[in-house]
């Protein structure tokens, strides 16, 4: 009787967990000029617009999802940097989460992509087309070794460097989230061209894709940008700290209640969720 109380009640964390956002209920983009408004964390998009599936020099995964929504400017930048990797000969970029229709919260998976300037794209460069099948059920390539401490040599390409360094010199990117032990390896690459480094940020997973995230458009007066990144290449002790081994005591974050939306997007929501 106990266990099956415990699986009922896992079964109903379960459930509460992937149970839709009011976000997920909006299909489509609201109507209106492109605006990002709130932070990339607690936000949503006005004039949201929709990355073409067909593309010569890209690919959009789980399409199923209709995660590929985003701000004008988003969509440009993927544009613009699977044009260079293909001219480049290094293959074809694979696009994951961007936003929903109305960005907004997700279910799972994502803290942020909430403002419509975000996006995952896979640290892999196929020279084949994958499948619609192989795009509905990726197979994301872990390149992290599995203590956490490097990439692994036989999966890490320089190829993979390329794309990074690429989308960080982008001037509308403000940072690149990848593994620590990813950030590692680009700075054992980089050579005496280090500028682009200080965008790349560690973070935690992110082991197989990293997650761009734009500037504020300057038209959306109601975005919330960060800070820009401390100085330097962040090659030395912040980036030495993430290997460090936990402090005795010291227990996972409790996670936080969701801060209030932005008025706009509470309005939003308002009028439009049904």
């Amino acid at each position: 009787m106990k266990n099956t109380a415990l699986a009922l009640f896992a079964l109903l964390l379960s459930a509460a967990a992937t149970a839709a956002t009011p976000w997920q209920k909006l299909t489509h983009p609201v109507p209106g000029s492109p605006q990002s408004i709130g932070a990339f964390s607690n936000g949503c998009i006005v004039g949201a617009q929709e990355l073409p599936l067909q593309s010569d020099t890209y690919q959009v995964m789980r399409t199923d999802q209709r995660r590929y929504f985003g701000h004008p400017d988003l969509v440009l930048f993927i544009q613009r940097l699977s044009t260079q990797v293909h001219n480049l000969g290094l293959g074809t970029v694979l696009v994951g989460d961007m936003g929903m229709p109305a960005g907004g919260r997700f279910n799972g998976g994502h803290a942020s992509h909430q403002s419509g300037l975000d996006v995952d794209i896979f640290l892999q460069l196929p020279t084949t087309r994958w499948s619609t099948a192989q795009l509905l059920k990726p197979q994301a390539l872990d390149l992290v070794s599995r203590d956490g401490k490097s990439v692994v040599p036989s999966l890490w390409k320089p190829e993979i460097s390329s794309l990074i360094k690429l989308a960080a010199q982008d001037d509308e990117v403000t940072r690149i989230f990848v593994n620590p032990a990813i950030k590692q390896q680009l700075c054992l690459d980089a050579g005496t061209d280090r500028d682009w480094l200080r965008k790349v940020r560690p973070w935690f997973q992110h082991r197989a894709h990293m997650h761009v995230r734009l500037r504020c458009p300057a038209d959306s007066l109601e975005c919330v940008d960060q800070p820009a990144p401390p100085p330097g290449d962040g090659c030395g002790a912040e980036l030495q700290s993430w290997f460090e081994p936990a402090k005795p005591g010291s227990s996972t974050p409790e996670k936080k209640t969701p801060p209030p939306l932005p008025p706009s997007c509470q309005a939003l929501l308002d009028e439009h969720a049904l």
